[in-house]
Formats: structure tokens, sequence, C-alpha cells
């Protein structure tokens, strides 16, 4: 099987930076060769994350590794400067004008998620289907919709799972450290503050995760009115006003 590849350009007046992403179609493990002479705060111990496991070989953070060939692009631009990015896979192309933060930090989920890091392989399948540029809502539909799906196969071989996300929320709370940690690395790889804030944009949808948990995911719930509501659905825009069907009603093929 053939590589995932996922090209990011940023075009900008006088050049386009190309960072293309190339996944094991299997693992979904980041295939893209690893820099020679890699700066000094990617080393695992320049402020090495709180949770980063003690059994961690490398003499290189996985993360920081693989976004330092990003940040020298940067080191000019501000992060609030306006870009177009163009966003290439087998399946479709997005171009979008968008501010230099905002293009770098989906650039840097999709890396993240993909890299090696213990704390961040849970966003592997998210890597696969990667959406540039997500909305916070987009982001939080499709993490659960993630979870729910490895809740799925955990429960076929396991034969339990984690139905309340509860797990979910302490593994965003542990992406937070490594966001925590990976600021200080880049205030101290760059002048700029493109990658820094890029990596704070990506961090407050990572903070909103245990919260929505918290509110249930009441924010979403109106999507699902034709399996939780059908008849009102498909009647009328209230579902919250109908009454609740038995579950005979619900599943009429029981």
């Amino acid at each position: 099987m053939e590589n995932i590849e996922i090209c990011y350009q940023f075009i900008l007046p006088d050049t386009t930076i190309t960072l293309p992403v190339q996944l094991n179609p299997k693992t979904l493990a980041l295939v893209t060769p690893r820099p020679r002479n890699l700066p000094s705060w990617t080393g695992l111990e320049f402020h090495r994350c709180p949770n980063c496991p003690g059994s961690f070989q490398e003499e290189h953070c996985p993360v920081a590794t693989s976004l330092s060939t990003m940040v020298p692009h940067f080191e000019r631009l501000l992060s609030h400067d306006q870009i177009e990015i163009l966003v290439s896979s087998a399946e479709r192309e997005i171009r979008q004008q968008t501010t230099v933060q905002r293009a770098v930090a989906s650039y840097m989920g999709l890396v993240m998620a993909s890299c090696g890091c213990p704390n961040t392989v849970f966003l592997r399948p998210m890597a696969r289907f990667h959406l540039p540029l997500a909305s916070e809502t987009e982001t939080i539909y499709r993490a659960f919709s993630m979870y729910a799906l490895a809740q799925y196969f955990v429960r076929q071989h396991q034969g339990w799972a984690d139905d309340s996300f509860q797990q979910l929320e302490k593994k965003y709370r542990e992406l937070l450290l490594v966001n925590g940690s990976l600021v200080t690395r880049l205030r101290a790889a760059s002048q700029s503050d493109s990658s820094v804030n890029a990596l704070l944009n990506l961090d407050v949808y990572a903070r909103a995760m245990p919260y929505v948990i918290d509110d249930s995911l009441e924010e979403l719930s109106h999507l699902f009115a034709a399996y939780t509501w059908p008849q009102a659905a498909s009647e009328n825009d209230h579902p919250q006003e109908a009454v609740p069907l038995t579950e005979r009603q619900r599943w009429p093929g029981n």
C-alpha cells in the first residue's frame, strides 16, 4: 500500500512554502524523513513534558522533531498576517485565505497526531481523515465521533467500552500538558509569534474538550434528532417538545 500523503502549501506574496506529510497507511505513523542536525530545543530533556513516559528512550522529542523543519519558514511572519493555504490529498483540495496562526495550527495538528508521541497517538484516526482548518464545532464532532467508534472496536476485542467518554477527557488533559511544554520549546526556537500562537490556537480546542464532556454534549444533541426522536425529526423542527418513543417504537426491527 502506498503512503497517505497530505500536502500543505502556504502561499505568500513572494514564495510558496511546501510541507508534505506522509503517513503509513496501516499505522498512520508519520514517515516523513527526520531532518538532520536537529536544533537543541528538540532534545527530549529540553522542557520535557511532565507526563512523558519514563520508558521513552528517544534522544529527541518526537513532536518537536517533526515540527522543527516548519518553524524557520515562518520566522518573518506574524501570527495575524493573512496568507493563502492549499491543502491537497488524494480525496480533495482545500484552498482558503486565513491567518498564519490558523494555517500553521492546522498543519501542526496533523503532524502532532502522527509523530509518535505516546500522548498524541490517540488522535491518529483523525489524522487519517484530516480536515484542514476545522472549526471548534467540527473538531468536537470529529473527536467524539472518533472516540465512539474506537469504543465499538474496544468492546469487540475486550468486552467492555468507555461509553461515558471519561478516558477521552483524560487523554485531552494529558494533551494539555504536552501543549504547555511545547509552547516553551517554540518560544526558545523562534523570535516570531506565529508558531507559538498557532499552538495556542490548538490548545483552545484541547481545553474545550473536558468541558464539552461535562456539559453532556448538549450543543450537538439536536443534530441526532433522527436517531433519538425520529417521529419529531420528520414532522417538525422541535424534537425537544416530543414525547420520548418507547424502545420498540425507536427500533421497529426489534
